[in-house]
């Protein structure tokens, strides 16, 4: 079978995979978010944090629980790791120094997971496991409170209460991720991904010199590092390594963790509003859109241009031969239009429009169908400036889910679009003028441009993948993406709460014939209509002078 029939039938694969979860994971999410019963590991953490799961919140309480929760998750985990050369596990590695300390207790609180080190030559045991990997689960968790937040902001009326954040953050972990992680983790071991705390190991010699390979609890990290769309590797060639995906079909099972709660939580928004078709209507916008970008992904690097590519059947360079063209091309797909960032290949080794289908991925807002939580309530607030310019076109007062778009309510939509492209853009900026930081790149022109658009780009938006080639492990970059990280993830879900709190207190709008309705194809290709064009307009002269003069060239 060529590459390009084996890729289709991976993709289609992918797709029957994740159409038979679709509505039992969603309805079932359904209920544990709508659930009044806690389980009793539960109200031994809810007594243990002094928090009351039965209080409901109005959106500036949950906002002040989310941040504290967040504020303090980044204080141990920097901790953690500037204490890392007194635990037991350091496997003798030394304490992590303050300004990488600060980026990557950022990154992963805030579900980028950016890395600027190699894992396995910087964190110990006792790091990996008890602050990355449990930073994987809860991140992922405050952002699927934040999109129940949103969702009861709908479906309620004429109330400011939001339900009660730290009752989302313990359901998510206990209730979602971590069952669905454990059984994953299994299945990778099955298939050859290692899990122990075994230490440094040298084996073999290699031109005059030995190598070292580590061990670690790699199945169980990489498995919620994909489900809950964290992306950071145990190993600094992540994803690509085989310790963390042996083979073809550990590959597709990790495209699908990455996938799966993203998707089926657009069933969980049906249900939860009362509305299944309103869910399809959201699926269908996420998934035509990932289904575009996976045929252009591998149109580009499928093209034959030149002797070597005819030679290999696409374009093979930093990709892994066990994986091909198509996997990889599949993985980079969901893995930028999600907010994961795991890589099983080298981005900046694709062809030079290839790069920036990953690079634009991002930039949609990696809503298609986005992270763990972020990626609902960013396509819903999109969904809301698609029923506002509907309106304009008709000229009628817009709604959506019986409520009102009004002046706030755009007010609080247009201020959430606008911040992550700011970000990008403005640290971008700074960063080619300086005369420093673009000595960080390693490539010159236009590809060195996108080294570092790619970087901010990936910060900005909580994905956390590299282009690869920048070295970002400097003052510079390690605390500009950090702020970027932290600006890009907490700035928007101030809006996206606020956005909640005024929807829950609106009175429901009675449906009449000039309602737009919203369930149906019209208003699915209204909505990717009004996603793509509003990020061409924001970042195209960006890309202009990244990937696509490279493409071009």
């Amino acid at each position: 079978m060529g590459p390009v029939p084996a890729g289709v039938l991976q993709t289609l694969a992918l797709i029957g995979a994740l159409a038979l979860v679709y509505v039992p994971l969603g309805t079932y999410m359904a209920r544990v978010y709508s659930s009044r019963r806690h389980l009793r590991v539960e109200r031994w953490l809810y007594r243990g944090i002094g928090a009351d799961p039965d209080a409901e919140m109005t959106w500036p309480a949950y906002l002040r629980a989310l941040l504290a929760f967040s504020a303090v998750s980044v204080l141990f985990l920097y901790l953690l790791q500037r204490l890392q050369g007194f635990l037991p596990g350091s496997l003798g590695f030394a304490s992590v120094s303050p300004a990488q300390s600060f980026n990557t207790a950022v990154s992963f609180v805030t579900n980028t997971n950016w890395q600027s080190y190699s894992g396995e030559q910087t964190m110990g045991h006792v790091v990996q496991t008890a602050g990355l990997a449990v930073q994987n689960f809860v991140s992922a968790a405050v952002g699927m409170a934040v999109a129940m937040a949103l969702v009861r902001g709908f479906s309620r009326s004429r109330t400011g209460e939001l339900g009660n954040f730290w009752s989302d953050l313990v359901r998510g972990t206990l209730r979602v991720l971590l069952p669905i992680a454990a059984v994953a983790a299994v299945v990778l071991v099955a298939c050859g991904a290692i899990q122990n705390f075994s230490g440094i190991h040298e084996v073999g010699q290699f031109m005059g010199g030995s190598q070292q390979w580590n061990g670690g609890a790699v199945a169980s990290q990489e498995a919620i590092k994909e489900l809950g769309t964290n992306g950071g590797g145990y190993f600094n060639a992540n994803s690509a390594h085989p310790f963390e995906n042996p083979t073809p079909f550990t590959n597709l099972l990790e495209i699908f963790l990455i996938l799966v709660i993203p998707f089926c939580l657009t069933r969980t928004f049906g249900v939860l509003t009362g509305s299944a078709r309103q869910g399809y209507a959201i699926l269908a916008t996420m998934g035509t859109i990932w289904l575009g970008f996976t045929a252009l992904m591998m149109a580009t690097e499928f093209a034959h241009h030149g002797p070597a590519l005819q030679a290999a059947g696409g374009a093979l360079e930093g990709k892994e031969v066990r994986f091909g063209v198509g996997g990889s091309s599949i993985f980079a797909v969901a893995t930028t239009l999600t907010s994961t960032g795991a890589v099983d290949s080298f981005h900046s080794s694709f062809t030079g429009l290839g790069g920036g289908v990953t690079m634009l991925g991002m930039m949609l807002g990696e809503i298609a169908p986005g992270g763990v939580g972020s990626g609902l309530y960013g396509i819903l607030v999109m969904a809301v400036i698609a029923v506002f310019i509907a309106g304009l076109m008709v000229g009628r007062t817009p709604e959506y889910l019986g409520k009102k778009i009004g002046a706030r309510e755009m007010k609080l939509a247009a201020c959430y679009i606008l911040v992550t492209p700011a970000l990008v853009l403005v640290f971008t900026a700074a960063s080619m003028a300086l005369p420093t930081p673009p000595d960080s790149a390693l490539n010159p022109g236009a590809h060195g441009f996108s080294e570092v658009l790619y970087a901010f780009t990936s910060a900005a938006n909580n994905n956390g993948s590299a282009f690869a080639g920048l070295n970002a492990n400097t003052d510079w970059f390690n605390t500009m993406t950090a702020l970027a990280m932290l600006l890009g993830r907490f700035v928007p879900m101030v809006f996206v709460l606020a956005l909640a709190g005024s929807l829950a207190g609106q009175r429901p709008v009675p449906v009449t014939a000039g309602t737009l309705r919203t369930e149906k194809p019209l208003f699915t290709g209204l909505l990717v209509g009004a996603i793509l064009i509003i990020t061409g307009l924001t970042y195209f002269p960006a890309l202009a002078l990244g990937p696509l003069a490279e493409g071009l060239a």
